[in-house]
């Protein structure tokens, strides 16, 4: 929209230069003005720097919103489902009477990061596993839905696919996890379970957890970094031309007055 208004304003300038022009030469018998002539020169190079810096800009925000701005608020929706399905897997342990609400709630925030479409807390590992095993075959496999297929449809920058994939992997033994806690539950062995799920000692299900946010912040922070850069690009670009743009149109405004200046002196 602004690259356009820019280029009409431009073409119109430029319009009413020629005007001005062949109204000099036919009025005053001059064949060209050299104040308008540079003046229409000047009007086009600032046409021409504006057109530039805002096409560059438009460019670099496009790509800061669309290959980076997309995946950090896909992967921090992400985060924030993590912390949520984590917490109802702790309610799940403290509160015997609602154990499965908290179980139904773990599954959907489950399904909202990674969907397999009918899998239970049963089925969920296997479907995760062969599902992952057909994407890393097949990129196009769209056989699982959710926060982590949306940053996989929007791989863009180098190192982000390798970190996407390691998030989903400690993702993958984090749920494994949970399914360890839930079989200690059902064999009456609470204890174990609560000391399994709130240890971050290695190999616990709070340290995996904790590698999985780690995972997820890496790749994070390479889509903040390119974010970050395409913004600061965009800005170089608009610093950059915009004020020669400006101070053509200026030079144009001085230039149009000097080349009218002597003809406006014939009238007196």
């Amino acid at each position: 929209m602004q690259l356009a208004a820019v280029v009409a304003l431009g073409v119109l300038l430029l319009a009413v230069l020629a005007v001005l022009q062949w109204y000099l030469a036919r009025r005053f018998h001059r064949i060209l003005n050299p104040g308008v002539l540079a003046a229409t020169i000047c009007v086009l190079l600032a046409t021409l720097l504006g057109a530039q810096a805002l096409s560059e800009t438009a460019e670099q925000l496009r790509g800061a919103r669309r290959d980076a701005f997309d995946s950090v608020v896909a992967l921090s929706r992400a985060r924030a489902i993590a912390y949520d399905a984590n917490a109802d897997e702790s309610r799940y342990l403290l509160d015997q009477e609602r154990r499965g609400q908290y179980e139904r709630a773990f599954l959907a925030n489950s399904q909202k990061l990674y969907g397999v479409r009918g899998a239970t807390l049963a089925t969920y590992d296997d479907e995760l596993a062969t599902t992952w095993q057909a994407y890393r075959s097949d990129r196009e496999d769209l056989r699982f839905t959710g926060e982590f297929r949306r940053e996989l449809d929007n791989i863009t920058f180098p190192g982000e696919r390798a970190a996407a994939e390691k998030a989903v992997e400690t993702y993958a033994v984090y749920q494994r996890d949970d399914r360890k806690i839930r079989a200690l539950v059902a064999q009456g062995k609470e204890r174990e379970a609560v000391a399994f799920g709130i240890s971050w000692q290695p190999d616990m299900s709070n340290a995996h957890f904790g590698a999985w946010m780690a995972a997820l912040d890496k790749v994070t922070d390479i889509n903040r970094h390119h974010f970050t850069a395409s913004v600061q690009a965009g800005r170089s670009a608009v610093g950059g031309s915009l004020p020669w743009a400006l101070g053509t149109l200026l030079a144009a405004v001085a230039l149009t007055a000097l080349g009218l200046r002597p003809r406006d002196a014939e009238f007196r």
